[in-house]
This record gives structure tokens, C-alpha cells and sequence, in this order.
């Protein structure tokens, strides 16, 4: 049987060593760019459910006009050359082709190479459902179960962002859940946060998320998306349920401030700024389990071998991934 490798196994490849490999690898990002002396590229992203890896295709390569009309989410057999860039494995593509559809079902390819949570969906939608029963005021109970029950396997299976964090099948899912456990181990030591509303704005803040992203095995922004945001959408869905369910002007006025400022800053996309106690809560809880999911992914993306990730965009830095002595 031909032997394909996974991102893992070609960034474990020593700096220095040339290796030809065979992979199958989903197309994740394409990108066209200029040169400084005026000529074209594309800069590529490939990869399979773990992890990904960039490389440069210029106008004058053989393959440039394959990769030009190639698609987000195409599934393709690849054979490369390794090499690396600034320490970064960045190899050289020797042919590449698009797997018809009969290919990717024999092989069994989208299985291996759509990313998904870890963790089990039915288990988190349990949990989801039950921080829904915590919530007292019965207005506001019914608003959340609403919105969640009518998105219901939109949200139960959608992504929570392109590539930052949770960028996997059930990853908003996965988010949201996190962020409301997180929080409300967090709420006995602040007791002067309206805890209802701390609640129900963890389970909903990233609700446009839904409408926001599109695609299983590669990820993309909708023209929604695009247009409004995930945080517009989601004022608009919580809006109209608070609406349906009578929710008190009052609570759904701060309810929706959780949605319009949870990103914190207005550098990082937030409408406003928080500025109630639970939506200055719920943003800092958000942005923790953002970070933590990052960690998460990068410990499970890296090799082995290295003791260095890759330098992470959102984390802003290189994280360290060598395991503590004795844990």
C-alpha cells in the first residue's frame, strides 16, 4: 500500500534533510499576492485534521494555474520535497491533483481529514442544556432554550472560527460550553455579577457564529459573515428571542450588550465596549478559553519532536510544548 504522509510525520523532518513525500491534504487557504519586482504568487495552505503547513507557488511554476482555479476544501494528492524557511517547514510541490469523489470515499479522506472537537458533541450538549436549567428567571431561561433549540444542529456542529480557536467541526459548541463552565466556577467569587444574565450571555455570545462561517473541511466566511459579523448576526438572533419570549426590556438590553461587546475591545471587533458587570465578566471568560483553546490545539499540533510551536498569531508568540518532569 502507497505510504502517505501526515503533516506531523513531514515537520518532523530534520532542517537540512531533503525528503520526497506523497500526501493527501485538504486545501485550507489560498492566497494571491505580488512580489516587490512585480511578479505574481500564491501562498498555500494545506492540511490534514491536525495540522497545516504553507508554501509559495510563483507565476512561472508549472503548477500556479492549478492552484488558481483549485477551491477551498478540495482534497488533493500532493508530492513534494521538504524544505524549510526561517526554521519553518515550507516544502517545494513537485505535482499535485485534485482526488475525485469516488477517490476520497474509497479512501476514506474526509474523515481523516475533516478537523472535529475532541470531545464528545452529545456529552456537551447535555451539559449546554443543563447550565440552560440554571438560569431562574424563567423569561430569560425560555429566551436562551429558544435560541438554541431553533438553531439547533446549526450550532450544535458549527465552527467558532476560521483558524484562531475551536476552527473544527462542533468547535462553537465546544466554546460555548467551556466558557460557561469556566465562568460559572468562576461566579461564587463574585458574587455582585447578575448571575442569570452571566449565564445566558456565555451560552449565547457567539451565536452569529452560525451564520458567520460555511464548509466542513476547509472554513470559510459567509457574504453574512463578511457583511455584519458573527456579532451583529448574533444580536439580531438573540434580539428576536428575547422579542418572542417577553423577555424584560431592561434584561435584554444588557443581555445584547453581552453579544455587541463580548470581544472586549474595539480593536478586536466589538461593537462597544463592555460595560456592565456581566458583559465585563463574559468578555474575560470568552477571551480566556479563546487563549486556552489556541494552547490546546498547538500541544496537539506540534510534533513531538519540536520543543517550540510554530509562532501563533493569536497567541502572539512561540509556545513552549515540552512536557513538565513528573506530570
Amino acid at each position: 500500500m502507497e505510504k502517505f504522509s501526515t503533516v506531523a510525520e513531514l515537520k518532523t523532518i530534520p532542517e537540512g534533510q531533503t525528503v520526497v513525500f506523497k500526501s493527501v491534504l485538504v486545501i485550507k487557504k489560498i492566497e494571491r499576492r505580488n512580489a516587490k519586482n512585480g511578479s505574481e504568487f500564491l501562498k498555500i495552505e494545506v492540511g490534514d485534521k491536525f495540522s497545516s503547513f504553507n508554501f509559495t507557488c510563483f507565476s512561472n511554476a508549472s503548477l500556479f494555474n492549478f492552484f488558481l482555479s483549485a477551491s477551498l476544501g478540495d482534497v488533493i494528492f500532493l508530492e513534494g520535497m521538504s524544505r524549510h524557511y526561517q526554521g519553518i517547514f515550507s516544502p517545494d510541490v513537485l505535482s499535485a491533483r485534485k482526488l475525485s469523489e469516488v477517490e476520497i470515499r474509497e479512501g476514506n479522506w474526509r474523515k481523516q481529514l475533516e478537523q472535529v472537537s475532541q470531545e464528545d458533541p452529545l456529552e456537551l450538549e447535555r451539559e449546554m442544556y443543563g447550565y440552560v436549567e440554571m438560569i431562574q428567571n424563567l423569561s430569560l431561561r425560555n429566551t436562551v432554550r429558544g435560541v438554541l433549540e431553533e438553531l439547533g444542529e446549526k450550532f450544535l456542529t458549527s465552527v467558532a472560527a476560521k483558524s484562531m480557536h475551536h476552527a473544527y467541526k462542533s468547535g462553537l459548541l465546544e466554546h460555548s460550553v467551556h466558557v460557561t463552565r469556566a465562568g460559572i466556577a468562576l461566579l461564587e467569587f463574585y458574587p455582585d455579577i447578575p448571575r442569570d444574565l452571566a449565564i445566558a450571555g456565555m451560552l449565547l455570545h457567539d451565536v452569529g457564529k452560525v451564520d458567520e462561517y460555511e464548509g466542513d473541511l476547509a472554513i470559510n466566511r459567509t457574504k453574512l459573515g463578511i457583511l455584519q459579523g458573527h456579532i451583529v448576526l448574533g444580536y439580531r438572533i438573540v434580539h428576536r428571542a428575547g422579542i418572542k419570549n417577553g423577555l424584560d426590556t431592561t434584561l435584554l438590553e444588557r443581555l445584547e450588550h453581552i453579544i455587541l461587546s463580548h470581544q472586549g475591545q474595539l480593536e478586536y471587533g466589538a461593537a462597544v465596549l463592555p460595560s456592565t458587570p456581566e458583559a465585563i465578566f463574559v468578555a474575560l471568560v470568552d477571551n480566556l478559553d479563546a487563549k486556552m483553546g489556541m494552547v490546546s490545539q498547538l500541544l496537539l499540533s506540534t510534533p513531538v519532536t519540536q520543543v517550540f510551536s510554530e509562532r501563533f498569531p493569536g497567541l502572539e508568540t512561540q509556545m513552549l510544548v515540552e512536557k513538565v518532569q513528573g506530570d
